[in-house]
């Protein structure tokens, strides 16, 4: 990208800030998991990564860590076209899962990063990444997973978009066209 993808701008505010209030709408106060002095003009409640350089299963573990709720919402601030809809599902489906995570599955495997994690799969994931792992789907490995599959998320999002992530500038331009409905919704 070439830049800080949570600060690219949409409508006027930092894409960080616009998926906390999204989360915050289904999940109430969220914590981001960053580095602090990143984020501190934002006015976010922000903690420090526990595994520094693990990537974003150390982030997971953090967040996990740190949280005193049962069930935690876990969303990346690179994906622009998330709903309100779909998460409260995915929240919903999470509640009511005896799961320790509840994984969204697309064309291109599991959405880790668009997930539901048990505080209960706190242990294994930071034992997973003490044994050196650093690729999510395989820190998950130990834990109960459920599987939300495309037939039911979709109902949520026709066109795919839901779990696409901004890698390039050209993938932003996409989504901030996409989403002031200058671009055509179909592919």
């Amino acid at each position: 990208m070439g830049r800080d993808k949570a600060l690219l701008v949409f409508d006027g505010e930092p894409l960080l800030v616009r998926t906390v209030r999204l989360v915050e709408s289904v999940a109430g106060p969220t914590t981001v998991i960053a580095r602090p002095d990143d984020y501190r003009s934002l006015d976010l409640r922000v903690i420090g990564d526990d595994f520094p350089g693990a990537g974003p299963l150390g982030g997971i573990a953090t967040a996990l860590r740190a949280s005193q709720a049962p069930w935690n919402l876990i969303v990346a601030c690179d994906l622009p076209y998330l709903t309100e809809k779909w998460l409260e599902h995915l929240i919903a489906r999470a509640r009511a899962s005896r799961a320790d995570a509840v994984l969204p599955v697309s064309e291109r495997g599991a959405e880790p990063l668009c997930a539901a994690y048990h505080k209960s799969g706190e242990s294994a994931i930071s034992a997973a990444l003490a044994r050196g792992t650093r690729k999510v789907t395989d820190g998950l490995q130990a834990l109960c997973v459920d599987s939300i599959e495309p037939a039911e998320w979709k109902a949520f999002d026709s066109d795919g978009m839901l779990f696409k992530n901004m890698n390039s500038p050209a993938d932003y331009e996409e989504a901030v066209a996409r989403l002031s409905g200058r671009a055509k919704l179909s592919r």
